[in-house]
């Protein structure tokens, strides 16, 4: 059971604004009526331009959260766009690899790298949500899906299952304090959608954020993203992808079908669709290029063998669920349901 959560700005330092103080109040407040306490590393809360100018200082904070014995779960506070950056701080001496510690490590979008670092170094780590955009959401509760999967983290330290929402939602525009307990407009989910390929695969899952993966491949972002990305051998071999389960979403920018395709073909190159047991891919945020996305997803792996299962609820579409990474993992798209643990296996 999680006792101190300790936040941390792994890629955006936006937490340290003030146009965010209503939500930070919000979010620490949800978070002591669960009895945790809550601990914002030295350099969580400086703003977006000394965080964005000290990756180092980024850097130290994760490892200060994993060597803290006190801290039970380090939560993301918000993505971002240049994790990247965090590599040599964390590598060139092995710095990681010697504070890592068995704590819980939750948090999404361009903390895809983070987890991607993690894994190098042994550690199984959470997927799908983060501080500012879930915990400290606007409504008057956290979204109840968001929550069910948040609440079973905290107190148990696993996900058992996931299942899909009843419901998904428009992403808010405003953020504004006004904005503080109004509701966001929903509308009726449709479920796991198999693609392709036999619907019950296996194996443990990784990935993340397909914006912030590209980031390991191409330049256009950030120049040195993929000479950084290769030097740390961030991103597996193939050889190390077999069996496993590539999960894929896609960020608030939307990214446009031409570069989707980019994106996907971008992996395909690297030879983990020859290497993966089945792939699952979340909902697109507002489903937004819904359809584009799942037509590009089969002609570009053009493998009808390969299971694809689409339309999850991880990631930038409203509510998220949290994926354990790193965890036997069954995918059962009739039975509508992905379970941990107990009967999955890597490469079944």
């Amino acid at each position: 059971m999680v006792k101190t959560v300790g936040i941390v700005s792994l890629s955006s330092g936006m937490l340290g604004e003030a146009f965010v103080r209503h939500e930070l109040r919000l979010g620490i407040r949800r978070l002591e009526q669960y009895g945790l306490e809550v601990r914002f590393m030295e350099h969580a809360k400086k703003g977006i331009d000394y965080i964005r100018e000290h990756p180092e200082k980024r850097a130290e904070d994760l490892l200060a959260a994993f060597r803290d014995p006190a801290i039970d779960m380090i939560l993301c506070a918000i993505g971002g766009d240049d994790t990247y950056r965090l590599l040599p701080y964390l590598f060139e001496h092995d710095e990681l690899k010697r504070a890592v510690g068995d704590k819980i490590f939750l948090g999404f979008s361009d903390s895809t790298m983070n987890h991607f670092m993690l894994n190098k170094v042994g550690l199984k780590t959470f997927y799908g949500q983060s501080f500012l955009t879930d915990v400290c959401e606007l409504e008057p509760e956290m979204l109840p899906y968001t929550r069910q999967y948040f609440e079973e983290l905290i107190e148990t330290g696993q996900i058992k299952e996931i299942r899909p929402s009843r419901v998904w939602y428009e992403s808010r525009t405003d953020f504004g304090e006004e904005q503080t307990g109004v509701r966001l407009k929903q509308h009726p989910d449709r479920g796991f959608e198999l693609l392709q390929g036999n619907a019950v695969f296996s194996g443990k899952i990784l990935g993340g954020c397909l914006d912030t993966i590209f980031d390991m491949f191409d330049g256009g972002r950030y120049a040195d993203s993929p000479k950084l990305c290769t030097r740390y051998g961030l991103f597996p071999a193939a050889s190390e992808w077999k069996g496993k389960i590539l999960f894929l979403e896609t960020s608030e920018e939307k990214m446009a079908p031409e570069k989707y395709q980019r994106a996907v073909t971008a992996l395909k190159d690297t030879g983990v669709f020859g290497a993966v047991s089945g792939v699952i891919v979340g909902k697109p945020m507002d489903e937004t290029y819904y359809e584009a996305y799942k037509r590009i997803l089969v002609e570009c792996i053009d493998n009808p063998l390969l299971p694809v299962v689409y339309n999850v609820n991880a990631g930038h579409a409203l509510p998220r669920c949290i994926i354990p990474f790193g965890v036997d993992a069954v995918v059962d798209a009739g039975s509508q349901k992905i379970t941990f643990g107990k009967g999955g296996s890597e490469g079944n």
